[in-house]
């Protein structure tokens, strides 16, 4: 299941959220190589990490981290602007509409649905916070990913060649392409607004056939 989670309260959810850093760790130091720190309890995070960002979660069945994302507003300090400002020609993108999507990780045993599942969180972000669009730094092997779940940005910049290429994205994420991704993950959309609502006390109720 999804867990939306406000940095400020993820103590509440201790064993969850060590699992999620020290998976980003795997993912981001051991894996793909990135200059990040990792601490001595193997956690990896950032300064951006200290800033209340909203993380959408994905919970395994014991309990542990799955997969997860990191949104902050780009009326704040965002990476894109910070580190990253040069992809967009010096531009800054700043606006009430526009969240930030940064750390998309998955664990090494997540299922094939974990990725669809965050993007559909996503999606219920931009719906119900009234958000237009999300920006994000990523890798061009989340390009093959990003295409599978049916969530393809729109690139903005980019700089490098072959596995080392960076790329500033833009996704709207529209009524359709919410469908399109709730149908490769397998994911009722009733079941995506439930997990939303429960994190943040909304409504809970679904049809029998879709609770049991």
């Amino acid at each position: 299941m999804l867990r939306y989670i406000y940095a400020n309260d993820l103590h509440k959810f201790s064993d969850l959220a060590h699992s999620m850093f020290v998976d980003r760790a795997d993912q981001f130091k051991t894996r793909l190589g990135w200059d990040v720190a990792v601490d001595s309890s193997g956690e990896e995070r950032d300064e951006y990490d200290t800033l209340n960002p909203l993380y959408v979660i994905w919970e395994q069945p014991d309990g542990s981290h799955g997969g997860s994302m990191r949104f902050l507003p780009t009326t704040g300090r965002v990476m894109v602007n910070d580190i990253f400002g040069h992809l967009t020609d010096g531009v800054s993108i700043c606006s009430p509409f526009i969240w930030e999507c940064t750390r998309f990780c998955l664990s090494r045993d997540a299922s094939s649905k974990v990725a669809g599942a965050l993007m559909l969180g996503g999606g219920e972000i931009m719906r119900n916070f009234s958000i237009d669009h999300f920006v994000g730094v990523f890798d061009r092997r989340m390009i093959r990913i990003y295409r599978a779940i049916g969530s393809s940005p729109d690139v903005l910049g980019s700089e490098g060649q072959g596995r080392d290429q960076i790329n500033v994205g833009l996704w709207e994420f529209s009524p359709g392409a919410y469908d399109i991704v709730a149908q490769r993950s397998g994911i009722a959309p009733e079941i995506s607004r439930m997990w939303f609502d429960r994190s943040f006390g909304g409504p809970t109720d679904l049809p029998m056939a879709l609770s049991a």
